[in-house]
């Protein structure tokens, strides 16, 4: 079976779904009824084959990627689920930053404590799951607009898995089996915005730390789940300006994709199009003291998935 990715791009005349092969996108529309990748999705299971019938003989002309503009993969993408606290060495990392965990202790009895808390969480505790909104979504090559009133927005590059068929009550033998593919999604954060010390009984609030337009930079393109051997696997780069700031595998995943799925899945349906980013590793903008300024350039990478490439503009 020849690879091939599943994206939405725009020629000057609309957007289109695509297939991509070897850099060169091929028009779905052109050999199939699907008018958007919407469609794909809601059909997956047949349109897959019909998709990958066409990478093996194509019957389309090629056009270059670099001759149209590549949109968000899925058209008019579903909701969105984020795991977080989700990769062990992050975590550990931001617990001996922050200091939590046992009063007095050293940095390296911090980290201890919290590699032993993070090991009970995963043999006995459950996901940290919050929501996101579709409208913060953007393409893998557009700007990233930074609000003004703020000055510390942050970068969490990660793996984000696009669900295919209806998932409800799945075990999580079964959960990837209602997987379509996986994409790139950089989840940026506003950091101050996360506590709500006017009601501290609340916690955090999530919505308007994260939900900025352009916050949730995704693509290039979907990669079908029969291409990627193992996403617990997969190498995770996130570079600021040339220089390399989180580098990581997603085998440092608390719990993985499939552990994910089925415990969203006991709450909500998770339906064709809706996405679950899987947590960020080590290398945060919070780590390094040193958050997002406008002319900075992100480039973003998941072994097998593409590179996203993204300008920090100055918003309102």
């Amino acid at each position: 079976m020849t690879r091939f990715a599943l994206g939405t791009f725009d020629a000057g005349d609309g957007p289109f779904p695509g297939i991509v092969i070897d850099e060169n996108i091929h028009d779905i529309t052109a050999f199939t009824d699907y008018a958007s990748t919407d469609e794909v999705l809601q059909d997956w299971t047949r349109a897959f084959e019909r998709l990958a019938a066409e990478a093996d003989a194509p019957t389309t002309p090629p056009t270059p990627a670099s001759a149209v503009r590549t949109l968000p993969p899925v058209a008019r993408a579903g909701q969105i689920y984020g795991a977080g606290a989700n990769y062990r060495e992050h975590v550990i990392q931001m617990s001996v930053a922050h200091k939590l965990g046992t009063e007095g202790l050293s940095e390296a009895e911090l980290a201890e404590e919290a590699a032993r808390d993070i090991d009970e969480r995963k043999a006995n505790g459950e996901p940290y799951v919050w929501t996101g909104v579709p409208s913060a979504i953007s393409g893998a090559y557009d700007d990233v607009v930074l609000p003004a009133a703020w000055d510390d927005h942050d970068w969490e590059l990660e793996l984000g898995v696009v669900i295919g068929t209806r998932a409800h009550h799945v075990s999580v033998d079964d959960a990837l089996d209602h997987v379509a593919g996986y994409t790139i999604c950089n989840d940026l954060t506003t950091r101050s915005l996360v506590p709500r010390k006017d009601i501290a009984m609340m916690g955090t609030d999530w919505m308007r730390a994260k939900n900025f337009p352009t916050f949730y930079p995704t693509g290039p393109w979907l990669v079908p789940a029969q291409f990627v051997d193992d996403p617990l696997d997969l190498g995770i780069r996130l570079s600021l300006n040339g220089k390399l700031m989180q580098d990581s595998n997603t085998g440092d995943m608390v719990f993985g994709p499939a552990e994910l799925i089925s415990y969203i899945s006991k709450f909500v349906a998770l339906e064709p199009g809706d996405m679950v980013i899987t947590g960020s590793p080590p290398g945060n903008g919070s780590h390094w003291g040193r958050f997002l300024r406008p002319g900075d350039v992100m480039e973003c990478e998941i072994d097998g998935l593409g590179t996203q490439r993204t300008e920090c503009v100055q918003g309102d």
